[in-house]
């Protein structure tokens, strides 16, 4: 690939020493490593942008989560773990800045080098870094911990460890992984990896640990108290390695962090008011207009902030299980898209003042345009026109209603196309040639919410159709059960998605998901375009090119209707007591991963 930089009449020795020499200097240790391009903060960086490095340690802060808990081990499949454990307790050999869309810097690890390709990526590890018993973190410990998590783990670890090649240590403090495929994105998803000691695990069985082994990790806070399925407590570490390190400053300010666990919603948010919690998201508008003026938020005792972001929409709503008839069927789906009187249900349960999610990547960059696909796009997506879904190359949006109740001209346009696909009202039931019955469940959580109000609505616009609906609500144990097995017909999804999509996609998206348990394809989808959009992206070695194969893709899964979305969460909106504070400078994230808690602090 080298060689089509280099005139032909230049000797072959010439350019193989210029190619070397290129390979290198590409090769030399680095405190960073971006995606594209190098990363943003100079290797003297004091701390991270959005990190205030004069923020005082100290201080309690009190989250509340909605369901229960019987693990505390997030790495396994096995139970159900608070969600923050593994952010709060456990680190990785590089760090993600959270003010540029993919770039990491040194953690566990001093340094990160790499072949210029990419192939290969070799991390070498501070010698500093500890695990929280004190412990020095080791190569055997990474190797383990890559080998265990790839085999043993979550699936979101699985993925990785199936396109390492080789794995080895280096040096006393270094190890290099190589890789079997073309994909620039593994050298720094193998950089995120949780790094868990190996000597605790001798002669245990790391997939059945739950609440009796709490796995030892090297973050900042440890588990000190709990009880099953009410709370959680961590405590920061005051022998905490890293606590120095210009990537920690201004971070992991709070003494305690707890977590306390509730039935539903409205539980939470009534501790809220009481003063049991320190914090609370509100994703309504509406609500947050409204409900939002109890005594303490007049007191000044609560504090109401708003959190911008520049990351995508993603994608929220119901999802139809495409591996079910009818849902397999295009023109069903969007009928049932159609009979989603989204303006008037949208001004129902939020008072119109969110937006509707428009594609998968909406509200960014990354987001396809209007209208037919022009340029790279289009030459991404031409090979695959004879199974794209309609729209896709030639534009698609999402139907608009008239914001009455009614909503009569798309439920008018939904008996067409129902009619194409052999779906006729007899006796009012809508049925097909063999005489069956249109009818399907829709599967909640206990704590659906607001969902649960805008399900209502839409049960009622399906029966006026002829279809019949059944709404079934479980506990979050048996939604989760149900869900790793597909077992549903819609049911409700949030798909996150960042402005660096990568390897996770397939996870998301792949045609693995559509017949293997266990993976997020909750669709079913089943596209050899996306498949083939998701290589472009990882192929990708220019912004422009990632760009457009990301736009590719978000035309494959928008014009697929596979999800019926809903509005979109354009703010963080965040509810907290007034001594807790955090930086005027945001990160382009907003309020994500990486916010709160960790660059928030007490203070009276």
């Amino acid at each position: 690939m080298g060689l089509d930089f280099f005139p032909r009449v230049r000797s072959l020795i010439s350019g193989i020493s210029l190619i070397l020499a290129a390979g290198f200097a590409s090769a030399e240790s680095a405190h960073g490593i971006a995606m594209y391009g190098d990363p943003a903060l100079p290797p003297d960086f004091v701390s991270l942008p959005y990190a205030n490095p004069d923020a005082p340690k100290g201080g309690r802060i009190v989250f509340g989560n909605v369901g229960s808990f019987d693990s505390l081990n997030p790495f396994i499949r096995k139970g159900n773990p608070p969600w923050q454990l593994r952010f709060w307790g456990y680190e990785s050999l590089m760090g993600r800045s959270w003010d540029e869309p993919f770039t990491l810097y040194g953690l566990l690890a001093e340094s990160v080098r790499t072949a210029p390709d990419r192939s290969w990526v070799e991390f070498t590890l501070r010698p500093e870094a500890r695990f929280s018993d004190g412990s020095p973190v080791t190569v055997e410990d990474v190797i383990w911990s890559y080998e265990t998590l790839g085999t043993k783990g979550q699936l979101r670890y699985r993925t990785l460890w199936t396109q390492i090649k080789t794995i080895e240590q280096t040096g006393p403090r270094s190890l290099r992984i190589s890789f079997k495929t073309d994909n620039r994105e593994l050298a720094l998803i193998a950089g995120l990896r949780p790094i868990l000691k190996k000597a605790q695990w001798e002669g245990r069985d790391f997939t059945a640990s739950g609440l009796e082994t709490i796995p030892i990790g090297t973050g900042a806070y440890v588990v000190s108290d709990f009880e099953p399925g009410r709370h959680v407590t961590l405590k920061r570490n005051p022998d905490y390695w890293g606590r120095n390190l210009p990537f920690r400053r201004g971070t992991q300010n709070f003494d305690e962090m707890r977590i306390e666990f509730f039935g539903d919603e409205t539980a939470l948010f009534e501790a809220f008011k009481a003063g049991q919690l320190s914090v609370f998201r509100e994703f309504n508008a509406e609500r947050w207009q409204t409900q939002y003026d109890f005594p303490a938020v007049q007191r000044g005792d609560i504090v109401l902030s708003e959190i911008p972001h520049k990351r995508p929409s993603g994608m929220t709503g119901l999802v139809m299980n495409t591996r079910r008839a009818p849902f397999d069927d295009w023109r069903v789906r969007e009928a049932l898209i159609l009979a989603f009187n989204f303006e008037y249900i949208n001004e129902t349960v939020t008072g119109g003042a969110q937006p509707r999610i428009t594609s998968y990547f909406s509200n960014s960059e990354l987001g396809m345009r209007h209208g037919p696909a022009r340029g790279r796009v289009r030459e991404l997506l031409e090979p695959f026109a004879g199974s794209l879904p309609p729209g896709a190359l030639e534009g698609y949006e999402l139907p608009k209603g008239d914001g009455t109740a009614r909503n009569r001209r798309n439920l008018r346009k939904a008996v067409k196309l129902l009619r194409e696909a052999g779906w006729t009202v007899q006796d009012g039931v809508l049925r097909n040639a063999e005489g069956r019955p249109l009818r399907f469940t829709i599967l909640l959580r206990q704590s659906a919410g607001e969902m649960e109000t805008a399900v209502d609505i839409y049960a009622q616009a399906l029966e006026r159709l002829g279809i019949e609906v059944t709404v079934e609500k479980v506990d979050e144990a048996q939604y989760a059960a149900r869900e790793a097995v597909y077992d549903f017909d819609m049911t409700t999804f949030r798909r996150d998605l960042s402005l660096s999509p990568g390897t996770e996609q397939r996870l998301y998206w792949g045609s693995a998901g559509a017949t293997e348990s266990g993976s997020r394809n909750l669709m079913g989808m089943n596209s050899p375009a996306a498949e083939a959009m998701i290589d472009a992206m990882l192929a990708a070695t220019s912004h422009e090119d990632f760009v457009s194969a990301v736009r590719a893709l978000d035309r494959v899964l928008t014009a697929g209707r596979y999800v019926i979305p809903i509005w979109q969460y354009d703010v963080g909106r965040i509810a907290h007591v007034r001594q807790l504070h955090y930086p005027e400078r945001l990160p382009i994230y907003g309020d994500r991963i990486g916010f709160l808690p960790d660059v928030w602090w007490y203070e009276e």
